[in-house]
């Protein structure tokens, strides 16, 4: 009975140790007798006791690793501080197990002595304006070395690069003044735009303003135009009826050169009406004014008898 129950516990833990069970995105490394025998995926795996160990477990996600601040100092000799962090990805688990003692130094070690080496090239004002060639250069030389580690480099980010606290405070004057002189610019170009657009918007009323006085002139003189035209006109229907009145009455040539003085006369009353005389015309105007006179004396003549 006791060698039963013995037997069945023996049982139980050689099963134990035989069935493993690796899980999603691992591998076990598995050594049989102290050497590499396989690499077993996800899933159920058998191993024979005493004889198969698991070496290692190693996970097959991305992974991440901060490296630690690091002082470097730039090309113009300015120390800065450096914060940096690594993804990387186990692409071949046995060469990262039996490849390198340890692949996560290994790694960071890589990257710190990199670098210095790249930002010893470097000037200051290069560094905080050269991040992603800085991120490029370390992903391709720590992707590089590490290939034979059985170990991708996905990315490499720079997360902060701090300059000395005087060094900071310069460049924090420096862009205040930046700053400050950009301000001035701006505002300077402001009160230039707004001149010029005050001085198109004069130009622009002066143009309107000339216009407008042209026009108006314009339409004054076709008003002075048409009233001459009107007044003319009505003179002329004047003198057509004193002319038909006179036909019809059958005149005398003195009676007609009198009337015809007297329309001229009242042609001449008019404000917008100028009449101009020939000057061997004017003998025979004192002519037709003596005879209007006379005609005068003898129509009062016969009204007094």
């Amino acid at each position: 009975m006791w060698f039963l129950l013995v037997f069945l516990v023996i049982i139980i833990v050689i099963a134990a140790m035989s069935i493993k069970i690796v899980k999603q995105s691992e591998v076990y490394i598995i050594e049989r007798l102290g050497k590499f025998y396989k690499v077993a995926d996800a899933g159920l795996t058998i191993i024979i006791p005493f004889l198969d160990h698991v070496r290692s477990v190693v996970s097959l996600k991305q992974q991440t690793m901060d490296i630690p601040p690091q002082g470097v100092i730039t090309k113009d000799n300015v120390t800065i501080t450096i914060d940096t962090v690594v993804f990387y990805q186990i692409t071949d688990p046995a060469k990262a197990v039996y490849e390198i003692q340890s692949l996560k130094k290994g790694i960071e070690y890589l990257a710190i002595t990199t670098i210095r080496d790249i930002i010893g090239k470097m000037d200051l004002d290069e560094t905080f304006s050269s991040r992603d060639g800085i991120n490029t250069k370390l992903r391709v030389v720590l992707d590089e070395a590490t290939d034979r580690w059985g170990c991708k480099i996905d990315r490499v980010e720079i997360k902060d690069i701090t300059p000395p606290a005087d060094i900071r405070d310069a460049m924090e004057k420096e862009m205040n003044a930046e700053r400050n002189k950009r301000a001035l610019i701006l505002e300077s170009e402001a009160e230039r735009q707004s001149a010029i657009t005050i001085a198109e918007g004069k130009k622009q009323a002066a143009i309107l303003e000339a216009e407008a006085d042209k026009e108006s002139q314009i339409r004054r003189a076709i008003g002075e135009a048409q009233a001459i035209k009107e007044v003319a006109e009505a003179k002329s229907k004047e003198i057509e009826m004193v002319y038909n009145a006179m036909k019809k009455a059958n005149p005398n040539d003195k009676l007609v050169q009198l009337k015809s003085l007297e329309a001229l006369e009242e042609v001449a009353k008019g404000d917008a009406n100028k009449v101009f005389i020939p000057f061997e015309a004017t003998s025979a105007l004192g002519a037709l004014g003596a005879m209007k006179d006379v005609v005068t004396d003898n129509n009062k003549k016969s009204k007094d008898n």
